[in-house]
């Protein structure tokens, strides 16, 4: 049977939630195959995070993982099309480690591309008014560290990407975040499950950026 991964995060940086993690398990919730879904809160932590996604990756042998994570102070749902090698962290993570300039992976390039159809997703997630975009920086935090990892760990066999999401409504830190509400959240990452097992070839559209 094909088996689907999809994880998202713990809160960090003195937050009460996290959007990710509270989407992933009501995308188990409402799960109704047919395909098998495996669902995993990861810890906000460097060394944590990938050994857990890599453990858990060698349980289910998946072949679609998509991770999420919060981007907060984007207004869009971002899918993520570049994983870079390198660990440049401006807070520190829950067990106050703080890598600077390090490599994800020692001896890895120093990029790697989502294998999963990301245009494609992104269109049927605008399709249904949800906003979203491709972007080309997941950052240099946990988040691109669990993608990077989950790309170098992946069999030729597996797709893999990444999707960030803003913050909720229900859980916004101040009023004025951008924000979308958590059903939207849910609905865009049941549309990216759904995106990656049935497009093989992604959509050949531009989604581009001059800056």
């Amino acid at each position: 049977m094909t088996t689907v991964l999809l994880t998202g995060f713990e809160p960090f940086d003195g937050d009460p939630a996290n959007p990710s993690g509270e989407a992933v398990h009501l995308v188990a919730d409402r799960w109704s195959g047919p395909e098998e879904l495996a669902t995993a809160t990861l810890p906000v932590t460097f060394a944590g995070a990938a050994a857990r996604l890599r453990a858990l990756m060698d349980e289910h042998r998946p072949e679609v993982v998509i991770a999420s994570g919060l981007a907060g102070g984007r207004a869009a749902i971002g899918v993520e099309r570049v994983a870079v090698n390198l660990i440049d962290a401006r807070i520190p993570d829950n067990e106050g480690a703080q890598p600077i300039d390090e490599p994800s992976v020692e001896g890895a390039p120093a990029a790697r591309f989502a294998t999963l159809p990301v245009k494609a997703i992104v269109a049927r997630i605008a399709e249904e008014g949800i906003p979203a975009e491709v972007s080309y920086s997941a950052g240099t935090f946990v988040c691109n560290h669990v993608f990077f990892t989950a790309l170098e760990t992946a069999a030729s066999a597996t797709r893999v990407g990444f999707v960030h999401v803003p913050w909720s409504v229900e859980h916004a830190p101040t009023a004025d975040a951008p924000t979308l509400p958590l059903a939207d959240i849910v609905r865009a990452l049941e549309i990216a499950v759904r995106t990656s097992l049935d497009v093989t070839a992604d959509a050949k559209v531009s989604a581009g950026t001059v800056h």
